[in-house]
């Protein structure tokens, strides 16, 4: 009776087997793929960042892949930390820029009267009226440029973001040879603005002015307090969608 022997079946057939390593370097850089994706899942960041290096290491150690490392955009882990979490999701352009504006805040004493937060998904800048504007004129205070100049920063830094410039009052009547309402006097605000930005070199497609009147208050306009709460210039930011 014949024997026959797995051991040597598999010997006599070890010439043909080259491709299982290539194949087990392809299964290992999946996996290691893989836990990127779970790392990002869970925002974990320090996670993240390990596996991405895990990856370019496995791929620089491998013969058969070390060569296409370069075609890979694998971020620098160091000098573009920002970068590397935008890249990864774990800070959104949202949340970068309302820390930029935050950070602004902590800087300038003078922008007390700023305050940023979140309105359906959209990031709202909003001054304190007087901070911006002589009470009844459309011409920006001199302590307001730092302001503008920031917005610029943001514009330039975030060329994906469209912004709409909203000026308020309060239901105080206003009758001068120049405005002969609020809406005139908000509408006037708000353009002076935009205008202002416009010379600075930000596209005037991604800009708007609009004036409010005293339509639309914070509070009741029962006070002179509540009064200069709705005197207020709002520069809201949303991602533009074409």
């Amino acid at each position: 009776m014949k024997e026959t022997r797995i051991s040597d079946s598999l010997i006599s057939n070890d010439d043909d087997a080259g491709w299982l390593v290539t194949y087990a370097d392809l299964v290992t850089l999946l996996l290691v793929f893989f836990v990127l994706l779970y790392s990002i899942s869970l925002n974990e960041q320090t996670r993240a960042i390990s596996a991405l290096k895990n990856i370019r290491i496995q791929m620089e150690d491998n013969s058969f892949f070390s060569e296409y490392v370069d075609m890979f955009d694998f971020p620098d882990y160091g000098s573009q930390q920002i970068t590397l979490d935008e890249r990864i999701g774990l800070v959104s352009r949202q949340d970068s820029i309302i820390r930029d504006v935050n950070k602004f805040i902590a800087q300038n004493n003078d922008s007390s009267d700023l305050t940023t937060f979140v309105r359906m998904g959209k990031i709202v800048i909003r001054l304190d009226g007087n901070y911006v504007f002589e009470q009844g004129s459309a011409e920006i205070n001199k302590g307001f440029i730092p302001v503008l100049q920031r917005l610029l920063d943001i514009m330039y830094d975030y060329p994906d973001y469209i912004l709409n410039i909203k000026g308020h009052t309060d239901d105080t009547p206003i009758s001068s040879e120049k405005y002969e309402s609020n809406w005139e006097l908000s509408s006037a605000r708000a353009t002076e603005v935009l205008k202002y930005l416009i010379r600075n070199g930000v596209e005037p497609e991604r800009l708007t002015a609009t004036g409010y009147g005293s339509t639309l208050p914070l509070v009741s306009n029962s006070s002179q307090e509540n009064r200069e709460k709705n005197r207020r210039v709002e520069f809201v930011l949303e991602k533009d969608v074409y």
